[in-house]
């Protein structure tokens, strides 16, 4: 219980903290309940503001987790059929839109904006090297919290800790899970300065988050990347599929688009290709297909160069084959 001191739970705190230049944690078991403890941060933090019905910018083609108000912050229609009414209190743009967002200066029920830093679910899209500080700088004059979904992005999977940290930006609330725990339902959201000690007891809660097992197994994760140097290992291992990747499929006919950042890799095909899911299978590989026609590769950071070599090359002969 959280009633009472959990030495590993304060252990993972002080470290992640120190991580990200963040100053509190608040932890829960997913995704999606670090992104619930955020909307209701930035509710909380919108009301103290006078805010009577406070907004928050989400962007299309994102995903945020699949309880009620993740659901209504996520931007794709598709998994929100079957769930209306939707929770109210969001407004939509484009991903990587600057000024879609600028337009909305005049709303003054806006309080935060909440974006993946790389849009996993959607197809691996990756903003323009500004966008996050052209974001933050938005955020900053507004006066609106800048809230980082994290939850793909984070714990070295961009070959940083947390993808903000390729900008000299700060964001307000970061919110992590999956490689945080390894496999382990562990999620966390990270708050500093304004909104640092704004869910006070009884404000929010959880009964399992954080619990003696959860962290310890996150400490470990942590400890690991550390000792191996797994962060630097992720940049080599990027730029390797890069020149594979780009060597082999950048011209066929047919491949859209290969994007990469840090291990996100995604290969936009110009057709639907969700077949090539079993197909990988049926070759001892596991990818994903995301927005019909993406090829979603997320892969270990503990890859062998020969290993990576042959995910390229199995990879590439798919592609090829279903192109004909």
């Amino acid at each position: 219980s959280n009633l009472y001191n959990i030495p590993n739970q304060e252990q993972l705190a002080e470290i992640l903290v120190q991580l990200t230049d963040m100053e509190r944690a608040f932890f829960c078991n997913s995704g999606a309940e670090a992104n619930e403890a955020a909307l209701k941060i930035a509710r909380l933090y919108g009301h103290q503001q006078g805010c009577e019905k406070p907004t928050v910018i989400v962007t299309k083609g994102s995903f945020h987790g699949r309880t009620l108000a993740t659901l209504s912050a996520t931007g794709n229609p598709k998994v929100q059929q079957g769930f209306e009414p939707l929770v109210e209190g969001f407004v939509r743009v484009p991903y990587n839109d600057i000024e879609a967002i600028a337009k909305l200066s005049t709303n003054s029920q806006i309080v935060a904006v909440l974006v993946e830093p790389v849009i996993g679910e959607g197809g691996i899209l990756i903003p323009a090297d500004d966008y996050l500080v052209k974001l933050h700088n938005l955020c900053k004059q507004n006066n609106w919290l800048l809230m980082l979904d994290e939850i793909q992005t984070g714990m070295g999977r961009t070959g940083k800790w947390c993808a903000f940290q390729h900008t000299n930006i700060l964001p307000d609330v970061i919110t992590l899970a999956k490689g945080l725990g390894n496999g382990v339902p562990i999620g966390a959201c990270l708050t500093r300065d304004k909104v640092a000690d704004i869910l006070q007891p009884g404000t929010h809660g959880s009964t399992f988050g954080g619990n003696p097992l959860v962290c310890k197994v996150a400490l470990a994760v942590i400890n690991t990347i550390k000792q191996d140097n797994l962060l630097l290992r992720v940049q080599e291992l990027s730029e390797r599929f890069k020149q594979g990747f780009n060597k082999n499929l950048a011209n066929v006919s047919g491949v859209k688009e290969i994007r990469i950042k840090g291990l996100m890799i995604g290969i936009e095909l110009e057709q639907a290709c969700s077949q090539l899911v079993i197909k990988a299978l049926a070759q001892n590989l596991l990818i994903n297909v995301t927005a019909e026609r993406v090829i979603r590769l997320l892969p270990p950071f503990i890859l062998t160069n020969e290993q990576a070599d042959e995910i390229i090359v199995t990879v590439s002969n798919l592609v090829k084959e279903e192109l004909g």
